[in-house]
């Protein structure tokens, strides 16, 4: 940014001096053609003497000649290139089909320009609007040359954001640019010698923010020539209306989902896994194939009961049990599960032993999956420690998502579960088999997906919830690692609000029976 703001300078300043020595040169000219007494527009003037009053009308007229012809030739060509852009106009038109009903057009025919002021007019800009709460209020986002102080912070966690991800980057450095522009713009007004040259240090800091249905706007601050003096710029980016994309029907029942479950021992976890498998899949969906890729040979056996007498009861013939001698790794199962399908391209659903889906569910896989084109990554909804939301006395927590801030979080970083088809799946290469850790396998598999050209649907999903159980930090971690591990483990055990019930049990317990509540 700095080399093209230096570039465009050193133009600009190039430009102004060319542009002085040609009015001098000029104005030289000039006064010795008033002063000399012979005209000098004809050379042949010069070889034959003084030119004649008639000489100099025709040479006046000559030039006047020349000049009318090269407009004429401009003009030819000017007609030319508009009569090839209405062809052009013409033959998309028609590449694009007919024309819309009269109805859906009419918002097309409005002026670019009065589109583009109303939604400037109806955005917040010039004066504020009623606001029925704090938590309706929009805010403001503030960013210097390389951070952006944000609320969301989303994946990052962070409250600054550095680096900065490129497509904001990007929308930022653009807008910094357009401002420096236009204070270096040169004016009439003022003299360029004495005009300060405004550079990406003068920059002081921005605030912008969005309005989904209107646009964005920005406020940069740049310093002045003074210590009190400052310069502010205002801008606005518009948001176009809906334009519709796609009108299609979408027969769900028709795709079969293969859900893939790796598992070692857990019998006990199967167990309660196949009861929401039997209500949601086989009682509700029905068309769904169960694949289990088991680990080792302990608690086989009672796994294998288990979908014989799923299968005897319900009927139920769709499921495969794939069994490998080999340490647990999720990773390495899913890859086998998913390629010892044979019956052609399938949807698959990577699932855990640890969570409970509805049929809803299902169908947001089928929706959001399509073979070649695009794969669905959903953000699962994880539930909190149930000693600490409902109590060591109340009953058994619920399976089915209660999406609260006290009941549980968003795992936005994690990235195991996901529909995604077969073909993709072995076209993107599947699994890693160097790469040991089912987080840093299911993270790598979701990075081949972002650096390929297919469309990753990332989206909260309220059909989908991730059990808590308890987990372990091992002692031989290496320090930084251990402390990482534990601190995730807090983000799991409870809310904010409950772990500081935690802290501050005793303070609590004191107050109530002093209050003797």
């Amino acid at each position: 940014m700095l080399q093209r703001w230096f570039l465009a300078t050193v133009t600009r300043r190039g430009l102004l001096l060319v542009t002085a020595c040609c009015g001098l040169v000029l104005l030289h000219l000039i006064a010795c053609g008033l002063n000399a007494p012979y005209p000098v527009h004809r050379a042949s003037s010069w070889a034959r003497g003084p030119a004649s009053e008639p000489e100099y009308q025709a040479s006046l007229q000559e030039l006047e000649e020349r000049y009318q012809r090269y407009v004429n030739s401009l003009t030819k060509q000017i007609s030319q290139l508009k009569e090839a852009l209405a062809q052009r106009s013409t033959q998309l038109r028609e590449s694009l089909g007919p024309p819309a009903a009269e109805g859906n057009t009419l918002r097309g025919q409005i002026h670019l320009e009065e589109f583009l002021q109303s939604q400037l007019n109806r955005a917040e800009v010039h004066a504020g609007t009623k606001v029925p709460s704090e938590y309706a209020l929009l805010p403001f986002e503030s960013f210097t040359l390389h951070k952006v102080y944000q609320l969301e912070s989303g994946l990052s966690r962070f409250p600054v954001e550095r680096p900065l991800r490129k497509d904001r980057r990007e929308e930022l450095i653009g807008t910094l640019e357009t401002a420096l522009h236009m204070l270096n713009a040169p004016r009439d007004s003022d003299d360029p010698h004495l005009r300060k040259v405004y550079s990406p240090s003068d920059f002081i800091e921005g605030i912008y923010r969005t309005e989904r249905d209107h646009g964005t706007l920005y406020e940069l601050l740049f310093k002045g020539d003074g210590t009190e003096d400052f310069r502010r710029l205002v801008f606005f980016r518009p948001f176009a209306p809906l334009m519709r994309l796609r009108n299609e029907q979408v027969d769900a029942s028709a795709v079969l989902v293969n859900v893939i479950v790796p598992l070692a021992k857990m019998a006990d976890k199967f167990k309660r896994f196949m009861v929401n498998f039997r209500d949601v899949c086989i009682r509700q969906d029905g068309k769904v194939h169960l694949t289990v890729v088991y680990f080792g040979k302990e608690q086989l056996e009672e796994v294998r009961k288990i979908l014989e007498t799923t299968a005897r009861e319900t009927g139920f013939k769709n499921s495969t049990l794939i069994q490998l001698n080999e340490d647990f790794s999720r990773g390495r199962g899913l890859d086998v599960g998913a390629r010892a399908w044979k019956n052609g391209n399938v949807l698959m659903f990577f699932c855990e032993i640890d969570v409970v889906f509805t049929s809803e569910f299902l169908n947001s896989c089928r929706f959001n999956a399509e073979p070649g084109k695009k794969v669905f990554y959903p953000v699962v909804f994880s539930q909190y420690n149930p000693v600490y939301v409902y109590g060591h006395h109340a009953g058994a927590p619920p399976t089915e998502p209660v999406i609260k801030k006290d009941t549980g979080f968003w795992r936005d970083l994690g990235f195991g579960m996901t529909c995604q088809y077969r073909s993709d799946f072995i076209n993107i290469g599947g699994f890693d088999a160097s790469v040991r850790g089912s987080e840093v396998e299911d993270l790598h598999l979701y990075r081949k997906y972002l650096h390929s050209e297919l469309r990753v649907v990332r989206a909260t999903s309220r059909s989908l919830l991730h059990l808590w159980h308890p987990s372990a930090c091992s002692d031989h971690l290496p320090e930084r690692t251990y402390r990482w591990c534990q601190q995730r483990r807090a983000t799991s055990e409870a809310s904010h609000s409950q772990l500081g019930r935690l802290l501050f049990h005793r303070q609590i317990e004191e107050h109530q029976r002093l209050h003797g509540s």
